[in-house]
Parts: structure tokens; sequence; C-alpha cells
């Protein structure tokens, strides 16, 4: 090959080259590669999580341009990030100006602008900092991500080293928290929002923002955009004097706008002489603007319907983050067109955010009137009827969302107090998946609720329920800690078919974060359960888990001898599915211990059975194995034509994950062959796929093809 030809061949990713996906770079890759990309092969859209800005934005000229000055200076120094806090009294108006400024400049981060609520004064407390790397590594297309925090970080730091992102951390509380939330990119900018000063941020290279409330000019300008300029040019002195009671505070500038935008008739007089009685109610708060905001709250409830006021109690009574029409329905026991208009007047009321598709939420503030409203005005009875309400709907939903996605699992049995009745947000597999993910924290949000309130009941299938997201998304953190939970409750109940369940998946769970020994606790907590309640069935499964765990954990003996249990068990009981998905385990101990003609025997048994059984999947999965035996043993035509078989079937059915382990055994038996381009191939697409469903063994492979 000549000079030219040779440089027609080169793969050359260098410079500002951009690569979305999983991307693998090797030295010689020949054959038909098929890179399977996320998304039907279009690159992932950059994130743009911004919240939406109002119409009526006024003013803050001198802030925008000095926000855009501390940019400039921290653009001068090459070598540090940009960190810009900017701080403020509450409902000052800090998340609508960094909104604003950051989406102004959004040609200049086209890899994403990023938005985080941190909860700094939430009822609920504050963010933690893994629940937000998650949700910023999922939107870069990360898989499969690691249970611990500081994993997390470096992740999201080798993630945004080259890219050029916006971050925003909305109403954080402590420097802390933000932490380990900065990205490393030296052309990036990370923004935080705080009622406190954050100067502890000062050491992290942070420039600061101060924002103080509207001038009279702009607040009346603010409030004639709500009411129109013809009311304020006909009542100037009170249009000035509500701006003046209201402190200057956008929120509460807005709320009492809004309360006369409702009534065109009323005048302007009217209302600055109700916010002049003291009819607040947060007045014992301590931050700065929280009572004035009050004034225009006490204001604003006072003039709603009936209905949209019972919602406005009833929302401020849950502990989710967003809400949307059904959620709404259901905590008040309300057909779903009775809501949608009450939560149309409560956003147009400026008491409710309305924040993107189908999902709304309260300030932090309103939020506290609301709780206080219905503390005030409602039973405790109809207070924990709405809670409940709103918990029955969620496991209705979750329940459906989990036939659909997960069929063939065993579901326990629900208990509504008060079924809602209402349509489900989705149609198809796909968009019961994204629900159960977009609603993921209200779900875990609701288990505590209902775990406080002891509906134990609640707790556990609640946390059942949402299997399909623990399995197929990996929320590591969320999922061990629903089990504990959930387990909790179910032993609190003492409902033991419940307390397995728990057990069994929640081991699941620890075993896949990689904590393999206490996840054989929890098997074996499962054992002595299943044992005492005589479920012959459970206790296969038990002894199955922890014979994995000890195969996970290298001790091979320990794995065999429970695992030949599993398959006595199971014989025994007449449950042929699950001794072949034994041998299965069995046979890759046998590999693993070069006895290719041992895991032969295990393998082809596990095939015949999971093929009786009518479970293509499992046979799927022993084929392959059986393959890679074949090929230990010297067959590798045979061998290499079951993997390819196997493969088909995992293609088929979109099973990522066992395509890549297949990948990867096909490779591996190439190269054994000596066959080097072909087993470069098949790791590569291997890598691939493993980016998606297990980044730890993408990198195990990248390592092996840098060192060959």
């Amino acid at each position: 090959m000549d000079a030219a030809q040779e440089d027609s061949h080169k793969n050359s990713i260098s410079g500002l080259t951009r690569l979305y996906g999983p991307t693998v770079q090797a030295r010689d890759v020949h054959g038909g590669i098929h890179v399977h990309a996320v998304r039907d092969g279009a690159a992932p859209p950059p994130p743009r999580q911004l919240l939406p800005v109002s119409a009526h934005f006024t003013d803050r000229c001198d802030d925008l341009a000095a926000l855009g000055e501390l940019l400039t200076r921290a653009g001068r120094n090459t070598s540090s990030r940009a960190l810009i806090v900017v701080s403020g009294p509450a409902g000052i108006g800090k998340t609508t100006l960094v909104c604003r400024w950051l989406r102004s400049l959004s040609s200049d981060f086209p890899d994403g602008q990023f938005y985080a609520d941190l909860r700094g004064h939430s009822a609920g407390g504050p963010a933690g900092p893994g629940e937000v790397l998650d949700q910023f590594l999922r939107a870069l297309g990360a898989g499969a991500l690691p249970v611990d925090v500081a994993e997390k970080a470096s992740l999201w730091r080798s993630w945004t080293a080259d890219a050029r992102i916006a971050v925003m951390l909305d109403n954080a509380f402590t420097a802390a928290q933000v932490r380990p939330l900065l990205c490393a990119g030296s052309s990036s900018v990370t923004v935080v929002t705080s009622r406190r000063k954050l100067t502890g941020l000062r050491m992290d290279g942070a420039s600061f923002r101060q924002l103080g409330a509207l001038g009279t000019a702009a607040g009346v300008e603010l409030f004639s955009r709500a009411i129109g300029e013809d009311r304020v040019a006909t009542e100037p002195h009170a249009a000035r004097q509500v701006v003046t009671l209201c402190a200057g505070v956008p929120l509460a500038v807005c709320l009492a706008s809004a309360r006369l935008a409702s009534r065109p008739k009323q005048p302007v007089k009217t209302l600055a002489d109700a916010l002049t009685r003291n009819t607040e109610r947060l007045a014992a708060l301590e931050v700065e603007g929280e009572a004035t905001v009050s004034k225009a709250l006490d204001a604003s409830y006072a003039v709603l319907s009936e209905g949209a006021a019972l919602l406005y109690r009833r929302l401020g009574l849950l502990p989710v983050r967003t809400f949307d029409s059904r959620t709404a329905a259901a905590s008040c026991g309300e057909p779903l067109g009775w809501a949608e208009a009450r939560l149309d007047e409560l956003v147009e009321a400026n008491l409710v955010e309305d924040v993107g598709p189908n999902a709304c939420r309260f300030h932090d503030l309103v939020q506290i009137h609301a709780h206080g409203r219905a503390s005030a005005e409602e039973t405790a009875s109809a207070r924990e009827e709405a809670l409940r309400r709103v918990c029955d709907w969620y496991l209705e939903t979750a329940t459906e969302a989990e036939k659909r996605l997960t069929p063939a699992q065993f579901t326990l049995e629900r208990t509504l107090v008060h079924p809602a009745g209402l349509p489900v947000p989705f149609t198809d597999d796909p968009g019961a998946l994204a629900w159960l993910d977009s609603q993921r924290m209200n779900l875990m949000a609701l288990v505590r609720a209902a775990f406080q309130c002891e509906w134990n009941a609640m707790t556990w299938q609640l946390v059942d329920a949402m299997w399909p997201v623990f399995l197929r998304l990996r929320y590591y953190n969320l999922w061990l800690e629903a089990h504990q939970v959930g387990l909790e409750a179910a032993q609190r109940e003492r409902n033991a078919e419940a307390e397995r369940q728990m057990l069994n998946s929640g081991a699941i769970g620890l075993s896949a974060a990689g904590r393999i020994d206490d996840a054989a606790e929890w098997y074996s907590q499962s054992l002595r359960a299943a044992r005492d309640a005589g479920d012959v069935r459970d206790e296969g499964q038990a002894l199955l888990g922890i014979g994995t765990c000890h195969r996970e954990a290298g001790r091979m003996a320990e794995a065999r001898l429970y695992l030949n249990q599993a398959i006595a068990v199971w014989e025994n009981c007449g449950y042929p599915r699950g001794a072949a998905l034994a041998r299965i385990v069995l046979g890759e101990i046998a590999l693993a211990e070069t006895n290719p003609s041992r895991a032969i025997e295990h393998f082809n048994r596990a095939h015949a059975g999971l093929l009786a059984v009518n479970d293509p999947h499992d046979a799927a999965r022993a084929l392959a194995f059986l393959g890679r035996a074949r090929v230990r043993a010297g067959e590798h035509t045979a061998g290499a034509a079951a993997m390819q078989e196997a493969l088909a079937v995992f293609s088929s059915s979109g099973a990522a994950h066992w395509q890549a382990r297949t990948l990867e055994m096909l490779g591996d038996s190439a190269w054994e062959r000596g066959d080097t381009g072909p087993a470069a191939d098949f790791r590569a697409q291997a890598i691939v796929l493993f980016q998606i469903t297990s980044p730890t063994d993408a990198r195990r492979l990248r390592d092996l093809l840098a060192q060959t």
C-alpha cells in the first residue's frame, strides 16, 4: 500500500471533532460493522432543560449586563471554569433572570443547557447530588450509572471536560450541595441561585451577583403588563402603591396583578387597600420578602372559585415535585375535565407555574401557603383522603405500566381505597416506560409518604409497581432505597409473601449495583422466609440468587452447592424453567474453570428445558453460552453458528445487553482462532452496546482492544 492509499484508510478523531453516542476508535477495524446508535441512529439532541421565561419579564437590564461582565471576566482565565452565584430574597426573580440570560446565550453553549432544582428550601428537604448527577448524565446519553456519588461526579467531569455547556443549579442551600455538580470544562458556565450568598463557593472561583427588588418604574411596568396600561394610567398612584406594598418583589407583583386582571372592573385602589390590611399568614418565616409575598397570596387565594381553592389546598398537601391534571383530579376525586379547568385557573392566578408539557409546580413559598390553607381549612380525615387518593392513582397507573412492560413478572396484590378510574397517560410500551421514568421521583416521594402514614400495603405495592423502571433504567439509589422501605413496610404488616418479593427484587438491585455480599444476605433472608412459609418455588429462587452471588464473587464451590440445591427443589416441585436457569449458571462456572465438556452438558440441558417451556429469551442465553463452550472444545464452526443464532434472537427482541455479551463471546472466539480482524469487529460492536447497558464492561473491552 503506497502513502496515498495509507492516508485514505486512516481513521482519525482529533481536535474539535464532536462525537455523539457510544463511539469506538480502533487502529485496525475491518469488515461490515453494524453500529447501533441510540434513538434510531440520530445524534442525541443537546439537552435544553431551562425553564420557560414569562412573557411579562421586565427590566433587569443592569443585572443582565452584570452577569455578562462576570462571564467575560471568567472567560479571560482559560484554565478555570466559569461559576456565578446569583443570590437574593425569596420571590425576587432569581430563577427567571438566570433562565432569561442563559437562554440568550444558547449559541455560546451548543452542547447543552442543563437545569436542576436543588430544592434548598423545600419542605421535603434539599436534593442530593447523586440524584442530580443521575439526571444530568442520563441527559447526556450515559447508560447504567454507578451507585457511588463520587464515581458519578467523576463521570460527570469526564463527560463535560471538553464540552461547551451551561448549567443552572437553582435554589441551592449550601456550597457543599453544589460542589459535586460542577462541570469540568473551561468553556462552560455554571450559574447557582440561592437565597443565601454561598460565599463558601469563593474558594471554587465563584463570582457573585446580589439581586435586589424592582424599582418603582419597573414594578409598575410589570404590573401593567398583566392588567393593561389603560388601567394603570387611570389610577397611577394606586398602581405605585400596589408595587410599593409588594416591596418590588416580582412574585408578589405578579400575584397581585393576576388577581386584578381577573376582575377588569375592579379599581386598582381596591387591591391596594386589600394589601394594606394585615392579612399575612407567613410572617413567622424569617426570610426577607416572604411576608410580602404572603399578603399577595392571601389576597389571590381569597378570590379563587370554590373549586380552584379546593384544588389549591389539596395540591399543597402533596409531597410530589410536579403535578398534572390527572394528579389534580385524583387529589379531589373529580373528573379530568373539572381538574383541567381548575388547574388553568390556578395558572392564570400565578399560583401555579407551568414548567413544561403536562407538568406544573408550586414556587416553594406558594406550596407552604397552600399547605397552610389546607391545614387551617381541611379536616385531618380530608387531608389524609387527598393524599391516599393520589397514592391510589399512582399505584393504578404504575401497575398498568408494569403489566405492559414486564408481563411475565409475578405481580403482588393491589389494594385500592379510592380507585380513580382516570385514563392512563400512555398507549404503548415506550410511553409507559417514559411515564415511569418521568414520575420516578414523585413515586418515591409517595413511597416515603405512605410509609410515614403507616400505609404498609400501599408502600410495598408502589415499590413492586416500580419494578420496570428499576430493571430497565437502573436507578440504583432509588432501587435500593425503595426496596429497603418496602421491605420494612412488608415486615411491619407481617405480609410474608410481600416480604419475600421485596427481598428478591431488592437483592437483584444489590447484585446489579455490585454489592454482592449484601445481595447474598438479602437472598439468605428470603430463603429463610420461604422455608418458613413452605413456599418451595420462592425457596428455589433464593437458592439460585445465593448461588449466582457466590459465582460472581469467585466462590465456585459454594456456588455449585446452592445451584444444585435450587435444581433439586425445583425439579421436586415441577418447575423446570427454574432448574434450567440454574443450569445456565452451572455452565458458566464450568466454562470459567476450563471444563468445556461439562459446560456443554449443562447448556444443552438448559437450552432444551427452556425451549420446552417456551422461554425464547433465556433459551437464547443458553444457546449463546453453548456456542462459546463448543468453541472452547474445538468445535469452532458449530459453536460460532450457535452464537450467531442466539445473536439473531437478541437482535430481534432488542435485548441490547445480551447482544453485547454474545458479540463479546464471538470476538473472543475469533481472537483465539487467530482471526484478529473479525475479533476487533465483534468487540467494537459489543463496546457500543455495553456503553448503553454496562459502562464498566465497555471500559473493560476498550482496555482489551488497546492492549491488542
